[in-house]
């Protein structure tokens, strides 16, 4: 069996809109699966599904409370994905501004030309 990486495992995850939105409702609170499934029009067994990818990935864990399993949010991988994704913040802020400089040349020739 081949294993994945965490950041590679976190992103595939977040590659999937139902599995962000169970993140993002679990934001406000653990959860049950019946809980998860109330918004979508899905089965609770494809929610369990997008769980065990969510799980997997390390993004939520799984317990029990008295006769009630609950989903919580872990947010750590999501902390190491936001860090990777920053690195990025540099380059796209250079290319703003080059962007930027070029539209302000263009708007300076147009306004210097006869």
């Amino acid at each position: 069996m081949r294993t994945i990486d965490p950041l590679s495992a976190t992103l595939a995850a977040l590659s999937d809109p139902t599995r962000r939105a169970i993140l993002a409702r679990l934001t406000h609170g653990d959860a049950t699966v019946g809980d998860l499934t109330a918004p979508f029009n899905v089965s609770q067994p494809a929610i369990s599904r997008h769980l065990k990818v969510l799980e997997q990935a390390g993004l939520v864990s799984r317990y029990a409370r008295a006769t009630a399993r609950l989903s919580r949010l872990e947010a750590g991988p999501l902390r190491d994905a936001t860090v990777w994704l920053a690195g990025y913040r540099e380059y796209w802020d250079e290319s703003y501004d080059r962007l930027a400089g070029l539209l302000a040349d263009l708007r300076d020739e147009q306004r210097d030309a006869p």
